[in-house]
């Protein structure tokens, strides 16, 4: 059962590729508040009529219950939740949701933010730049696309940051966008990272905000496009501890949704190793962690693994469940 019942109010196309959603309650009472960095699990129906749930960050200004609004950026190879918002629906059509939920909020310890987005990565940046500004807090914002005219929200970004907005245009080439050894460089006491975009982005930031000695805690990061499955995997078998198990986990698929396939219950949520929702701890293999979410101790010390992305290095791993 879906928590809340939205009505599309409108729907915008932002870019050839991005559709912005303006969404209200059904009912026309006041929807739930969320904070900046928050999304919604929207259900969607696959090609095949199947019902599955995607998240969507919400852009909008989060003190205004009068409607959610969504960026959804068509993804040509994705699963079809993308293509069925894009190509499905209508103004006037009723889609049901989850509550928002919040894996990557503001730090109330901040006293300084740089906000950094890349493509549709923009709208959980939107939503933050939007508090930190009504809040006067101090915040600078990064924004890359590949042109004018493939940014979206481009017009609420300048109307919202005014000079604390950097916007950059690199034409496909990220060496021509945002100068991340420049920017990260000389960090100072109080200031937090909050970066959100496709995942060679969230790693190029990663990377460079530790080579220039950013503390771990302030830098905070949601992956909107996660990594491929390699294309290189193949097959491995995945046993249940408690069960004793065996299944067997094909090379294009997750060990998490062949699990859910055959009724295992387990808890998840995004599905791209960013929320640890579905983390579980290995018992026995190596694991090849490939989620963005789960700190070394974690890995290392409580022997915790993300089934929704990552893999055995060898040909079977045990699981805790």
């Amino acid at each position: 059962m879906s928590d809340l019942s939205l009505k599309i109010e409108k729907i915008a196309q932002e870019t050839s590729n991005v559709k912005s959603f303006l969404l209200k309650s059904n009912d026309g009472a006041a929807l739930p508040e969320f904070t900046a960095g928050a999304h919604i699990d929207v259900m969607v129906t696959g090609e095949d009529g199947t019902t599955d749930k995607r998240s969507y960050s919400l852009a909008s200004d989060p003190k205004d219950t009068s409607a959610y609004t969504l960026g959804i950026l068509r993804e040509v190879e994705g699963k079809g939740g993308s293509a069925f918002m894009h190509d499905k629906l209508s103004e006037g059509d009723v889609i049901e949701a989850s509550n928002p939920k919040n894996h990557f909020p503001l730090d109330n310890d901040a006293e300084d933010n740089l906000l950094i987005a890349g493509g549709i990565g923009v709208t959980p940046i939107l939503a933050m730049a939007r508090t930190l500004s009504a809040n006067g807090a101090k915040f600078n914002m990064h924004y890359a696309a590949r042109a004018p005219e493939e940014m979206a929200f481009k017009t609420d970004v300048e109307a919202v940051c005014g000079e604390n907005g950097h916007l950059y245009f690199d034409g496909g080439d990220p060496s021509k966008g945002i100068n991340l050894k420049e920017l990260l460089s000389n960090r100072q006491g109080g200031l937090h990272l909050f970066v959100c975009g496709p995942g060679g982005l969230i790693e190029a930031v990663r990377t460079t905000a530790t080579e220039q000695g950013w503390p771990e805690n302030t830098v905070h990061y949601e992956v909107f496009k996660p990594a491929e499955l390699d294309g290189e995997d193949s097959e491995m078998e995945v046993i249940l501890s408690e069960s004793g198990k065996t299944y067997t986990i094909p090379a294009g698929e997750t060990i998490l949704d062949v699990l859910l396939e055959e009724g295992v219950d387990i808890d998840y949520d995004c599905k791209m190793g960013i929320c640890g929702l579905c983390a579980v701890k290995v018992v026995d293999g190596e694991p090849d962690h490939r989620d963005y979410v789960l700190t070394e101790g974690e890995r290392e010390d409580e022997k915790l693994f993300c089934p929704c992305i990552s893999r055995a290095k060898g040909g079977s791993i045990t699981l805790e469940s």
